[in-house]
């Protein structure tokens, strides 16, 4: 599958049509000899056989507070199973995950980051427990029933009138990585208002347009980001220090030098942030 087209289409997997199943089914399904799983950890650590995410069960029991029902492929149904750490890293993985395969292992690893994350009622503080299939909990004393929280984010790729690119460098990122700006959309504020936002207060430039592009989940934990591109209307930098350390105008003949000479490192294959950039590589970036 194309990557700047996997999250323009039907996702592959059909993750509400059994919803309402109760455990003797779900117990069966995870029996069966189609089933599969993606076994990762609260962290986002990530369990691999032979390079692949999709593993068989390893006869593993059912067990409703760790396996959860992600839903139906054609070839058979799809669980995520809690583990309490894992040598992978599923960002640091991204590149060798099959595009078929990432929808299913951004599910499962969303899922099990939100379930380490609610064990207690917000409200009450009461412990919550698991609904099957594993997309909801409950608090029995409420009662309250408890959904996976997605938390909204922009991400903006910008270009100056000489459609030069704008990355920038995160002190925490590995060594020579760069990438566009991207922050998480505060209350009270709309998408295009945070674009701005977050420009500003990482680098100090002023944009004159934004014009949306498309999106992407980020389970790390739990994020959408939401993309956009930009015109500068300022050019010169302020670099705040703390998000952002170093950024830099590329042409497209700088970037492709740099890349070539491994002085820039880009992010991973599957993000929103690498097709962006590929968008302006080849001209398809609106505005």
């Amino acid at each position: 599958m194309n990557d700047s087209k996997l999250w323009l289409l039907p996702g592959q997997l059909d993750s509400h049509a059994d919803r309402t199943a109760g455990l003797d089914w779900l117990a069966a399904q995870w029996a069966g000899p189609k089933a599969r799983m993606v076994a990762v950890a609260p962290d986002s650590g990530i369990e691999w056989s032979a390079g692949l995410p999709l593993l068989s069960r390893v006869d593993q029991p059912y067990d409703p507070d760790s396996c959860f029902y992600l839903g139906r492929l054609p070839d058979g149904p799809v669980f995520a199973r809690m583990l309490p750490q894992a040598q992978g890293e599923v960002r640091e993985l991204l590149d060798d995950i099959p595009s078929g395969d990432i929808q299913i292992v951004f599910a499962a690893a969303a899922l099990v980051n939100w379930h380490s994350q609610a064990g207690f009622c917000p409200v009450c503080g009461n412990a919550t427990k698991v609904e099957p299939p594993g997309w909801s909990r409950s608090c029995p004393v409420c009662p309250r029933e408890l959904f996976p929280r997605t938390d909204p984010a922009v991400i903006v790729a910008i270009r100056d009138r000489d459609n030069r690119l704008l990355l920038g460098r995160q002190p925490v990122w590995p060594p020579r990585r760069m990438s566009v700006f991207a922050g998480f959309v505060e209350a009270g504020e709309s998408l295009e208002q945070a674009v701005h936002r977050e420009v500003a207060e990482e680098v100090g430039i002023k944009l004159e347009s934004v014009c949306y592009f498309g999106s992407q989940p980020w389970p790390f934990p739990r994020s959408l980001m939401l993309g956009f591109t930009a015109r500068a209307r300022t050019t010169q930098q302020q670099i705040d220090g703390e998000e952002i350390e170093y950024a830099r105008w590329f042409s497209k003949a700088e970037f492709t030098q740099a890349v070539a000479a491994g002085e820039l490192l880009l992010p991973n294959a599957h993000s929103i942030a690498r097709r962006m950039i590929n968008g302006w590589l080849g001209d398809t970036l609106p505005l």
